[in-house]
């Protein structure tokens, strides 16, 4: 059988709302999102913000702000490929109860997913909030405004700091996230793991949970993971082609 044939079976063998998906930075990169931890990524070129030097100190606010432009540019106007659309189709079919994802593209969103079956455990890039009175704003507005000579700016509702509506490092992922994500894995018989070497934690956690509670796993990803010993299917197929592959066999 190839991987397609054999995802396909397991997807069927999980059955409605069987499965969870959960997806990395390869899931992106075939919509021209970099991944950011790779070599020439903006991890590899660049020391991390953490939360509290963000919160502290205008000249850490002043960077984040500058970087956000070179990193938000592949992201604004990025469309979903054939893996993001796969995956929403099986949402649509009822195989998959939801996605759970490390990336804040939004593309699941854009692909078809609703809001609500997309859980982002490390926030979404599309939009800036503030830290004091929560007021929302579009991404696209505030980096108008930081190009226009703002390199700080502030909320204009309350004079209170902005950021991007993404998990910093050394910022506590958002625990309603966390455990309805939790909740997905552990009730799930499949997890679908999808452009993640699962390195990032706690995030990288969650597909172990699938496994303590029964399921099985099937990784699509291109390098190895820790957890390819205890997988049903590892698949080092590009996700676009294979899940497109998938898409025509299952649905």
């Amino acid at each position: 059988m190839t991987d397609a044939e054999r995802l396909t079976a397991l997807l069927l063998e999980a059955g409605q709302g069987g499965s969870v998906v959960f997806t990395g930075a390869g899931v992106s990169t075939e919509s021209g999102i970099p991944d950011f931890r790779s070599p020439g990524g903006i991890w590899s070129r660049y020391a991390p913000i953490e939360y509290q030097e963000y919160l502290s100190d205008p000249e850490m606010r002043r960077e984040s702000w500058r970087r956000g432009l070179e990193s938000y540019a592949s992201m604004q106007d990025a469309r979903p490929n054939p893996a993001h659309l796969a995956i929403a189709d099986w949402f649509r079919a009822g195989l998959v109860s939801g996605v759970v994802t490390q990336n804040i593209d939004g593309l699941h969103q854009r692909a078809g997913m609703p809001d609500s079956a997309v859980i982002e455990l490390h926030g979404n890039a599309h939009g800036v909030s503030c830290l004091g009175c929560s007021a929302w704003f579009s991404r696209p507005d505030v980096n108008a405004r930081v190009l226009a000579g703002e390199a700080d700016p502030e909320c204009p509702e309350c004079g209170g700091i902005l950021k991007s509506t993404t998990v910093s490092f050394g910022q506590p992922m958002p625990q309603a996230a966390v455990s309805a994500a939790t909740r997905l894995h552990a009730e799930a018989r499949l997890c679908v793991i999808v452009g993640s070497s699962l390195v990032v934690y706690p995030a990288a956690s969650l597909p172990e949970v699938t496994l303590q509670t029964g399921g099985c796993l099937a990784i699509v990803n291109a390098t190895e993971t820790h957890l390819d010993a205890l997988a049903s299917l590892v698949s080092r197929e590009p996700a676009g082609v294979l899940l497109g592959q998938v898409l025509r066999t299952a649905v």
